[in-house]
């Protein structure tokens, strides 16, 4: 079958040609059904913005490496034993790309985030098909285009990351950052609650993005004094809650003086490996008592992702498809940055 996978380790994006990273598609052999598994036709895989990461080498793993893991497709094969949820072949579905093993410390301790045995299930998504254990997979609701489905993965990491974040009903909320977990989690941190919902990004199409999600205010970073610009927004409080999801070293520096006391950070991007940022433990840690935090996957939030995907915008992340063979033109529209989400078709016809 074919599937898309790194097969040069390297910045896709790097001036030096002899350097860069280069994603191909490979025919590789379709996976074997265990009797707990489900055989996967897959609709579309979305771009992630890790998926470049993992092509700079940032796992250390060796090439080629698989990618694509925001999955949605329609069941082709059940095992067996694949009997629980009730699926059925020819079901609309999205998964979650970890199996968690249950058995582990981790996962009896309630941190399935940590679980040590995910390895084994390991199989990525952008291919024509993918073979994902029963508990991994979930039928969509009726309403929802296989396009919308296979946002369900980067929905549960906002959903987890409002989990984390835990604001109050009214707390003052800014996110850092316009793409796409950004602007889910903004559509969230609204249902949640939130007030002077406010974007930090310096794409002005993000901005308005974001506006019309709910955004009550946005900050233009690299125009506008993002310090003094959230403090006139909160009175000179700061925000209750700081999402920032950037992932550019550039703008988390600021993150801490624009958070009011007592209130909650959560660096939620993957940054480069080797970064690592000063933080004045007395001023932010002891006397302004913030609480920093981060995440790591998505354990425990795609039960109520599925739940809460009908009540979002998805359809701003879907104008944008590539097939398959051109996987390494879609990965280049990726580094771009023009885009909010890239999807790509591995098999046609797929509704």
């Amino acid at each position: 079958m074919k599937a898309a996978a790194v097969t040069k380790i390297g910045r896709l994006n790097d001036p030096d040609e002899a350097k860069r990273g280069r994603v191909e598609i490979l025919d590789l052999p379709e996976q074997e059904v265990g009797p707990e598994d489900v055989k996967i036709k897959v609709a579309y895989c979305a771009i992630c913005g890790s998926d470049p990461h993992v092509a700079e080498g940032i796992f250390g793993k060796e090439v080629p490496i698989g990618l694509g893991h925001e999955v949605s497709g329609v069941v082709a094969e059940l095992g067996k034993k694949a009997t629980k949820k009730g699926l059925k072949v020819g079901d609309r579905v999205a998964a979650n790309f970890l199996r968690f093993c249950g058995t582990c410390y981790y996962c009896q301790n309630g941190q399935q985030q940590f679980c040590t045995e995910t390895a084994e299930y390991e199989r990525p998504g952008m291919a024509e098909y993918v073979v994902w254990h029963e508990s991994q997979v979930y039928k969509l609701p009726d309403g929802i285009s296989l396009k919308e489905g296979c946002l369900l993965e980067p929905t549960a990491i906002a959903v987890r990351m409002m989990d984390k974040m835990a604001h109050k009903v009214g707390a003052r909320v800014a996110v850092s950052g316009g793409g796409p977990i950004g602007q889910l989690a903004l559509q969230l941190a609204k249902m949640y609650g939130g007030t002077s919902l406010t974007m930090i990004e310096p794409i002005a199409e993000r901005r308005e993005m974001a506006k019309s999600f709910g955004a009550e205010h946005v900050i233009d970073p690299f125009n506008q004094d993002v310090v003094e610009e959230a403090l006139r927004i909160t009175g000179g409080l700061g925000f209750d809650a700081v999402l920032e999801v950037s992932g550019a070293p550039s703008a988390v520096g600021n993150i801490p003086i624009i958070t009011a006391k007592g209130g909650t950070i959560l660096y939620g991007a993957m940054y480069p490996g080797d970064f690592e940022m000063p933080l004045n433990l007395f001023k932010y840690c002891y006397y302004n008592e913030l609480t920093i935090t981060g995440t790591y996957v998505a354990p425990y939030a795609f039960p109520r992702a599925l739940q809460v995907l009908p009540h979002l915008d998805l359809k701003p992340f879907t104008g944008k498809v590539y097939p398959l063979e051109r996987v390494a033109d879609a990965y280049a529209a990726q580094m771009t940055g023009k885009y909010p989400k890239i999807l790509i078709e591995c098999n046609e016809g797929l509704e």
